[in-house]
């Protein structure tokens, strides 16, 4: 893999992107295999200096659930995670056990209950009234892991920290020896438990977490298996940014795991649950400029790639990075990059509460691609339909071969559903 001038590792070259645009159209998500594989080993293979690691990784299939990508997943050795019934299915259909296959949420939906009925999944519990409706409904699952909360959360953006007061997500840390009694009344056992503070956090907030596991570990006493650090992985968005240490996250928690097992003089395993972090890096919008124009102060490249493909600029004021096709080493100036939606929110180059930010880029022209960058995250996963716009189509390149993993949709397709109240 190169590096282009930028300071970003190059994931395709300009003539496979042009390739791509001309096979299967814009906008287009590009999917690089070998980049996911390379994070899942270096999560698995990650030592502690005691010589133990993470004993299971867990794909958040919530970042990007592409079939295709869950079977790659499936090949590194991981495990998968899923926040939905459509989730779950999606995990059978890629080949995941439903045993090590776990669900995590704050609510049970009757779909997911009734596919609980039918099949023995693992269970992750966020909020007290699950437990009686899980033990009514499931005569399969009867062993669970409860998600704390550990009184704080910490992300990239307060829209996904997970943890505090303000959070719904999981079971407040002061409540845990009472939650643990009831789910044995319903006649359950919990078996692990699991924290998850934010997405894009850092290694300080990620470890704090484990204290609440650390306290909660002693109120379920003999019966406890393992434990999760849960996810939230920062990945390195901004050129010339530093990795996440890998190494100090392992050690740390290794650390944890050890006090909880010299306290109950047992053996526990350790999870974690990335989905960012596999998937991030692996993945680019490959998008057409359409149009340039100035207003005021500012020059817009027009592209027809927007918000309904990647929300996270105008949802969170994130920074993806991004480069014009073939124009490397060109002389830049600052543009403002936008797309085709009938929002002024519908900007890649902003930030937090939708501040303008112009980027340095090489002058393109009508018809040039334009990519964003580490999309393989949050992008098709949280696509949309907005000004009925299509689904783009996602392809992903494996061994050389570039392979179509996602039709784009068509208008039919779109309107399938719709039915007339004048027919």
């Amino acid at each position: 893999m190169s590096t282009a001038p930028h300071g970003k590792p190059r994931l395709f070259d300009d003539a496979l992107l042009r390739e791509c645009a001309a096979r299967f159209g814009t906008p287009l998500y590009v999917y690089d295999a070998e980049v996911l594989q390379r994070r899942a080993r270096e999560l698995r293979e990650a030592r502690a200096s005691d010589g133990r690691g993470f004993d299971v990784v867990r794909y958040a299939q919530k970042a990007n659930p592409n079939l295709s990508l869950l079977q790659l997943v499936r090949g590194a050795g991981l495990e998968v995670d899923a926040v939905s019934a459509g989730e779950l299915r999606r995990a059978l259909i890629a080949g995941f056990e439903p045993r090590r296959t776990q669900f995590c949420a704050d609510l049970f939906d009757r779909e997911t209950l009734a596919l609980l009925e039918e099949r023995p999944f693992a269970v992750n519990i966020g909020s007290p009234d699950m437990l009686e409706q899980l033990a009514a409904h499931s005569r399969a699952t009867r062993n669970v892991t409860l998600r704390l909360n550990p009184g704080f959360g910490h992300g990239h953006d307060a829209k996904v920290s997970t943890g505090g007061a303000a959070s719904k997500h999981g079971i407040w840390h002061a409540d845990a020896a009472e939650v643990i009694a009831r789910a044995r009344r319903a006649g359950l056992e919990v078996t692990g438990l699991h924290v998850h503070i934010g997405s894009g956090s850092d290694l300080e907030n990620l470890t704090r977490a484990g204290e609440s596991l650390a306290q909660a570990a002693q109120h379920v006493g003999a019966s406890l298996e393992s434990i999760s650090a849960g996810g939230g992985l920062p990945t390195p968005y901004r050129p010339g940014e530093a990795r996440f240490d890998v190494q100090a996250h392992v050690e740390r928690w290794c650390a944890i795991r050890a006090r909880i097992e010299r306290a109950l003089g047992r053996r526990i395993a350790l999870e974690l649950e990335p989905g960012r972090y596999l998937v991030a890096e692996c993945g680019l919008i490959l998008s057409e400029v359409r149009g340039l124009k100035r207003s005021g102060e500012f020059e817009y490249v027009l592209v027809d790639a927007g918000f309904h493909n990647l929300i996270r600029p105008a949802m969170y004021g994130a920074f993806h990075h991004l480069s014009v096709v073939g124009r490397d080493g060109e002389p830049a100036a600052p543009f403002l990059v936008a797309g085709p939606l009938c929002e002024s929110a519908d900007v890649f180059t902003q930030g937090k509460q939708g501040a303008l930010e112009p980027r340095e880029l090489p002058r393109p022209q009508v018809g040039d691609l334009v990519c964003v960058h580490d999309t393989g995250a949050y992008g098709a996963a949280m696509a949309s339909g907005y000004n009925s716009q299509l689904l783009a189509a996602e392809v992903l390149v494996h061994n050389g071969q570039v392979r179509l993993v996602r039709a784009r949709q068509s208008f039919d397709q779109l309107v399938h559903n719709e039915r007339s109240c004048l027919s």
